[in-house]
């Protein structure tokens, strides 16, 4: 049962590991303005369901937005909650 929770965790948290990196990449496209390319919008359709609700919470600051620092953040907060949850069931 071990083997299998931790198969499970593993798959998990490498899954939110490539959506982090592909938060942060969709976030530099920004900053190079190529989110109009086919794989600029690739990541705009993955990333800006979970980034819109923290862009009606936030308001950007002038011309920077930090809305995406704290939706790291708390993506890093429940990878962390998910792995101690794993770790209390094995």
């Amino acid at each position: 049962m071990d083997s299998i929770l931790g198969s499970i965790l593993t798959i998990i948290l490498l899954l939110m590991r490539i959506y982090s990196y592909i938060l942060l990449i969709y976030i530099f496209m920004s900053w190079f303005n190529i989110r109009d390319t086919e794989i600029g919008r690739l990541f705009a359709r993955i990333s800006e369901p979970y980034l819109e609700p923290f862009r009606r919470i936030i308001p950007p600051i002038g011309m920077i937005d930090i809305s995406p620092i704290v939706a790291f953040f708390v993506l890093d907060l429940a990878r962390a909650g998910i792995a101690q949850v794993f770790s209390w069931l094995m």
